[in-house]
């Protein structure tokens, strides 16, 4: 059977769910409860928490895998609700419960989200845990994670008006992307390397690299609202 990434489709949560519907009834246990959760998160990601949460409270967590995921879902539900507190503790009880039994990329994942609802003052701090983390790890999908979390740290440093510092670290999750090999989401980390630049009053670099990108799209029938804006700032 499919992997539950292989079964993801963020761009359309919708179809996901019914993936993984049909894939949680031809499955047995445990493996039906692992994909129950990601139907949670699927409806979350469509705004139907109450649903996500029904569908998360009847899960068996008698083994690790499930414990875990149920409490990272729950988690990202609360999150997605405007709850940032009370999903906190979910996702360190994630990381902690993944860390003591091995599980990796679940550990990970939990990590990064502690960093996405932590204050201010803690969010650089928080990533760069889950990123040293993630480059610990003997498991290639939880080290693949170094590619996001490097953007975040990014941002931290861009969304403090500190662009010097941001640029070198979107150029290591530029690599990183190029690394793992997905040429849409690479896309989107060669923007980020390019307005950064403008910020940077690099002015010829971000409009070569954003021109780069266009024609990209073109040749494989695709355009970039973002990346037509960032072209117009440039004065195209």
């Amino acid at each position: 059977m499919a992997s539950l990434r292989d079964l993801w489709d963020f761009d359309d949560p919708a179809a996901s769910e019914q993936r993984f519907r049909a894939h949680a009834d031809a499955a047995a246990e445990p493996a039906a409860t692992h994909a129950r959760t990601q139907v949670a998160r699927a409806l979350g990601l469509q705004e139907r928490y109450a649903e996500g949460h029904a569908v998360l409270d009847p899960l068996p967590t008698t083994d690790d895998e499930a414990a875990v995921r149920v409490a990272l879902e729950r988690g990202r539900l609360l999150r997605s609700a405007g709850d940032a507190a009370a999903a906190r503790p979910r996702f360190e009880e994630a990381a902690a419960r993944a860390a003591a039994t091995g599980l990796e990329e679940l550990e990970v994942d939990a990590l990064h989200m502690v960093a996405l609802v932590a204050g201010p003052d803690e969010a650089l701090a928080a990533n760069e845990r889950a990123l040293a983390r993630a480059l610990a790890a003997s498991d290639p999908a939880a080290r693949d994670w170094d590619a996001s979390l490097l953007h975040n740290i990014a941002m931290v440093h861009a969304d403090a008006g500190d662009h010097a510092a941001a640029l070198p670290i979107f150029e290591q999750a530029l690599a990183a992307r190029q690394r793992i090999g997905d040429p849409a989401r690479t896309r989107v980390a060669r923007w980020m390397v390019a307005w950064s630049l403008r910020h940077l009053g690099r002015t010829d670099e971000a409009r070569a690299a954003q021109l780069a990108l266009r024609a990209e799209l073109e040749a494989v029938g695709e355009e970039d609202p973002y990346v037509d804006e960032e072209l117009d700032l440039l004065g195209e």
